[in-house]
């Protein structure tokens, strides 16, 4: 099996794929104009999505109240402390900033509605190149 996408009840869809579309530089794969403003945002490699939607019928999850270990969204970064440094101009918190025995890289930041993101430079990639 191959992952196809992870869907999140978030509270402003529309706001919410904006930024991430304009500070992670994920892309629209397909957009609902109406509630529940179903989105679907790609990475660059194109095989991995995001469904994020507000539906009232589902449960909208508090994230500010997870500690971000107990759900994050990792993401691959050439260079952590310039993109922690861009999206905290932009809204994100910072969280933590470690850099592991291994020599990786990772930072831990919340966007403006509290997911939190994990910037990874990792010392060996654990994803094959596309």
């Amino acid at each position: 099996m191959k992952f196809e996408h992870f869907a999140l009840n978030v509270p402003d869809t529309l706001a919410m794929s904006l930024w991430y579309e304009t500070h992670l530089g994920l892309s629209i794969i397909k957009k609902m104009d109406e509630s529940p403003y179903m989105t679907f945002l790609a990475d660059d490699s194109g095989t991995i999505m995001l469904e994020i939607y507000t539906n009232p019928k589902g449960e909208t999850l508090d994230f500010n109240a997870f500690h971000p270990l107990a759900v994050h969204l990792a993401l691959v970064s050439e260079n952590p402390t310039a993109d922690k440094d861009r999206l905290i101009r932009e809204g994100a918190t910072l969280f933590s900033d470690d850099i592991l025995p291994d020599g990786s890289h990772l930072v831990m930041l919340r966007d403006p509605w509290g997911i939190s993101l994990q910037l990874c430079k990792r010392a060996k990639p654990m994803l094959k190149s596309t």
